[in-house]
């Protein structure tokens, strides 16, 4: 059913299967750490180069999601799958082998949201059975694309945030279980003409003020109809921003908001300034505590909102503005 305008409740609502999140060292010593499928000590993962290492990631969760709700690549219709490197080469690279249809996204860090909807429509719409939806993120790779290789040795901003090693994969089908996506809302391009790339948080609050807000028109629902809602990486400077954005609009999730960014990390004994961020951000968060919550029944109903700077080295060298993005994902407990 399409609701006002950016937003879809599903009549026939995908289940989901399946769930993996696989994190490197610095994510497995932060407060989540033991809600992790696997922690990989070797930040290479057993890869010649750090994009190398990215895609032996993308596999490894691919890996552990099928592993888990007993599947093989050959009952996964589809994948939808995104990282930050150029041309998708962590996806392309480290899934090509597992001879499974694949949709190649780009959302920046909000390609998860991107990749559940699109997932849960393709199963809804009933144009597949069973579909996978996965994201990941390397601090590594990301700093050597985005900024500076890491032997460069430059100074981060306390307004920078760490980019997450690690990812999630989420296998969605019409199989019951204990959780469901019941709804989306497609977040469109929002632009403030903010230019610091080592500010992600004010690039991306506005983003994902604007979906949450259409999220509760469209769907004629309050801040308070979910037991949490969920950002992907603001962190701590977002997250102020955001609750001010939606407080002018009427809106207060300040007592039931929560972000993977902040969650991910301890800023203060890990050293990672204003938060976290990465494609492997929301998504390791998603696949280790929030469906952990929703399938045992702790939360039953979570607005789970990936947010992503649209920018390249380029159009920033260039001295153009970071467009956020943000994509919106209604969870349930089923």
């Amino acid at each position: 059913m399409i609701l006002g305008k950016a937003s879809i409740k599903f009549d026939e609502a995908p289940y989901i299967q399946s769930y993996a999140s696989v994190v490197g060292k610095k994510e497995g010593e932060g407060p989540l750490g033991a809600a992790f499928d696997e922690v990989v000590e070797d930040p290479m993962f057993g890869g010649e180069n750090w994009e190398d290492a990215e895609g032996r990631l993308q596999a490894k969760i691919a890996q552990n999601a099928m592993k888990k709700g007993e599947f093989t690549p050959e009952n996964i219709r589809y994948i939808y799958a995104g990282d930050l490197l150029g041309q998708l080469i962590a996806t392309f690279f480290g899934l090509k082998d597992m001879n499974i249809p694949l949709f190649g996204l780009y959302g920046a860090c909000s390609t998860m949201g991107e990749a559940l909807s699109l997932g849960a429509m393709s199963v809804a719409g009933g144009f597949s059975d069973c579909t996978m939806c996965l994201t990941s993120s390397h601090f590594a790779s990301a700093e050597k694309t985005f900024r500076f290789p890491l032997g460069y040795g430059t100074q981060r901003k306390f307004s920078a945030t760490w980019t997450v090693t690690g990812g999630g994969g989420v296998i969605l089908g019409k199989k019951s279980s204990k959780a469901r996506i019941t709804g989306i809302t497609t977040g469109k391009i929002v632009d403030y003409g903010i230019k610091d790339k080592e500010n992600m948080g004010a690039c991306m609050a506005p983003a994902a003020a604007d979906t949450i807000y259409q999220h509760f028109c469209d769907f004629s629902s309050k801040p308070k109809d979910y037991d949490k809602i969920i950002t992907g990486d603001l962190g701590y400077i977002g997250q102020t921003i955001l609750i001010d954005l939606l407080e002018e609009k009427g809106c207060d999730i300040k007592y039931n908001h929560m972000d993977c960014g902040i969650e991910i990390f301890n800023k203060d004994a890990q050293d990672t300034h204003a938060g976290a961020s990465g494609c492997g951000c929301s998504a390791s968060v998603l696949c280790s505590l929030i469906l952990g919550q929703i399938t045992k029944g702790a939360w039953k109903k979570v607005l789970f909102v990936p947010t992503g700077a649209l920018f390249s080295p380029v159009t920033a060298n260039e001295g153009n503005s970071i467009p956020g993005i943000a994509h919106a994902v209604v969870i349930e407990h089923s």
